[in-house]
């Protein structure tokens, strides 16, 4: 009678070094200046980490606060258990205040629509609702423009007085932070100091003024206010070439994404390879597939361009990224199916790292590991191995 096969790992993964992000939590502490605290940004499954494990991790180093774009991530963090300061701050109308409210999350508010629910929710909830106000400093996405900044400090300050909601935070969002320089840093700057000012003198005394993002806390002090609020350098990537490369910073990548190769084959030369035949062997070759595609979140426009590392040495993509695989050339190198090929990593074995693939598909970090699908599990290593360290 035959035996089982042995079990083997997925045939793609994403591994999570959880000492890294607590060890990129503390370099961004220590990067902290006047006094200001951390808030660990874990929006977006932590930039495609892995919520929950990231965000223990990001509090075992020290993190002061959370931050969630939305409500349901801040709801699963609290559902799982996480108890400290923690902010959500894209909201729609109807969104689940109420729930939000009971759970002690505090919510942010751009527009008196939002704090006119929010109030409502404190109402019904009979709880004190913590709120955030954001000032739209030249960003233009969310936050309350200038002009009616005071009606909405003003209906602030009267629901305070009311106790349906404290005024926990000030806040905003850089625009170009990551462009040293840049004009509109300290245009921005400017703006959001007379918003505090406006504010301070409606008798808003919130506990925390935040505007620093990744980039800003790297590489602004002024801006540090309060509490600095990293997202991905967070998980070891640089915000921007121009503000320097992770290492400069004390900073390591998090996630390593790997596959097992599912085929290797000899072809002869004039091969097409992949949909369209985008590539032709040149002569007589080894061609490896790499069971990983667009599905996974490896980029269609990779193709003939993304880097890989195959059998000790850096390969490109071989023709067209499919929805579940792409091919590498090896050239006159060897392989077996089985043996792992490396997209990206932190890059010190050889392998390509997330930075490489941005500049390769023409995008930013951020993209690359957050667009890693969701059957591609994540395998988190190193939880609690230096947790005593934070």
């Amino acid at each position: 009678m035959n035996s089982a096969p042995a079990f083997r790992p997925p045939r793609v993964r994403a591994e999570i070094d959880l000492a890294a992000v607590r060890a990129n939590v503390r370099a961004l502490r220590d990067r902290a200046t006047g006094g200001a605290g951390l808030m660990a940004v874990v929006k977006a499954d932590a930039y495609g980490h892995g919520l929950l494990p990231c965000a223990r991790a990001a509090r075992l180093a020290g993190a002061d606060w959370l931050g969630t774009a939305t409500p349901e991530e801040a709801l699963a963090l609290r559902a799982a258990g996480d108890t400290g300061p923690l902010l959500a701050w894209l909201w729609t109308p109807g969104g689940p205040w109420a729930r939000a409210v009971e759970a002690d999350i505090d919510v942010s508010a751009s527009a008196r629509w939002a704090l006119d629910e929010i109030v409502a929710a404190a109402r019904a909830t009979g709880r004190t609702a913590r709120v955030h106000l954001k000032a739209d400093t030249g960003l233009g996405r969310n936050g309350c423009q200038p002009a009616d900044w005071p009606d909405l400090v003003a209906a602030a300050r009267a629901a305070e007085a009311e106790g349906a909601v404290r005024v926990t935070g000030l806040w905003s969002h850089f625009a170009c932070a990551d462009e040293p320089g840049h004009p509109s840093i300290a245009a921005q700057l400017t703006a959001f100091r007379e918003a505090l000012a406006r504010a301070e003198r409606a008798g808003l005394r919130p506990e925390v003024r935040h505007l620093a993002n990744s980039p800003a806390t790297l590489s602004l002090p002024a801006s540090h206010f309060d509490l600095v609020r990293p997202g991905v350098s967070v998980y070891g990537l640089s915000p921007a070439p121009e503000i320097g490369v992770p290492e400069d910073f004390g900073l390591r990548p998090a996630m390593r994404l790997s596959a097992d190769l599912a085929n290797v084959k000899r072809v002869p030369g004039g091969h097409g390879v992949s949909y369209g035949f985008g590539y032709t062997t040149p002569g007589p070759t080894t061609l490896a597939l790499v069971p990983a595609g667009y599905a996974d979140g490896v980029p269609r426009h990779a193709s003939g361009r993304g880097p890989v590392l195959v059998a000790g040495k850096l390969r490109t993509v071989a023709g067209r990224v499919a929805m579940d695989q792409f091919v590498v050339d090896l050239g006159g190198d060897r392989a077996e199916a089985g043996d792992e090929a490396v997209l990206f990593g932190p890059g010190d074995a050889g392998e390509p790292t997330a930075e490489d693939w941005a500049r390769a598909v023409g995008t930013i970090g951020y993209e690359i590991v957050t667009r890693v699908g969701a059957r591609v599990p994540r395998v988190h290593l190193n939880a609690e191995s230096d947790a005593g360290a934070g």
